[in-house]
């Protein structure tokens, strides 16, 4: 049977409507509750033949402790991590320039969900991770994700490095983020085929991972910390190759993929 997890939030429900709404499998409103943000939700999940139940307060709070809810939940099936061939499969398909995650062994559901949600809000067409020592997707990524672990592709793949090298030899450059590199990710040109790469909590990247890297960046730190959480490093790197390659003409608002 699929495992399923809620999703709370009138934004997060939202987007998981809009950008994922084949995972959902059901929507809880509240009952007697009137409110014209609850009314657009309601039109969406019809729209897309999710089903629609209402509920006492009480059953929202029961279902999804301590989430601020305003008065809906998603049900979200837990989707499967896509496998390695569909990466290729879904490169050959681009009609834009290849923007991809790496996440080499990030094992907290957390930050792994906070990175996906990050990703495809940037336009990452996919996030890769190896299969060992990395977390995958269970119900807290997903709920975290807010939608995206079900629309953006999250690849597991036996060996992180070996992809990377095939990469390469499709002309994607690959970035990866260090606190001791000379150079800021503010100095490097990132926007052509790009992969940005990340790594673990507290070992960050592993040195045949670090080693793979065709540039090492770092974020500038001024203060006292000496690091950040990956998904706040995940989305200024993600950002600023989106902020550079939007000055591109022709740069689409979204990601396209030719079907």
């Amino acid at each position: 049977m699929t495992e399923r997890s809620p999703i709370g939030g009138i934004h997060s429900v939202r987007a998981a409507l809009r950008f994922g709404a084949q995972g959902v499998d059901a929507l809880w409103i509240e009952r007697g509750r009137r409110d014209r943000r609850l009314e657009t939700l309601i039109e969406l999940a019809r729209a897309a033949g999710v089903r629609l139940r209402q509920v006492e307060r009480d059953a929202l709070e029961r279902e999804a402790p301590g989430v601020n809810h305003q008065g809906v939940i998603a049900w979200v099936r837990v989707p499967a991590a896509r496998p390695e061939s569909e990466l290729f499969a879904l490169l050959d398909r681009l009609a834009t320039l290849p923007f991809l995650l790496f996440l080499d062994e990030v094992q907290d559901p957390h930050n792994l969900g906070a990175c996906l949600r990050t990703a495809e809000a940037a336009g990452v067409q996919a996030v890769i991770a190896p299969k060992d020592r990395a977390v995958g997707l269970t119900p807290v990524v997903c709920r975290v994700a807010s939608g995206a672990a079900t629309s953006l592709p999250y690849i597991q793949v036996t060996n992180l490095v070996r992809v990377m090298k095939q990469l390469k030899e499709r002309g994607i450059w690959l970035v990866g983020a260090v606190p001791d590199s000379s150079q800021e990710i503010y100095d490097l040109d990132l926007t052509g085929p790009l992969g940005i790469v990340l790594g673990n909590e507290g070992k960050g990247l592993r040195r045949l991972t670090r080693e793979c890297c065709d540039y090492l960046a770092r974020i500038p730190m001024l203060g006292q910390m000496e690091s950040l959480n990956i998904s706040v490093a995940a989305g200024i790197c993600l950002y600023e190759a989106l902020r550079q390659r939007r000055l591109k003409p022709g740069y689409p608002a979204r990601k396209s993929i030719d079907e």
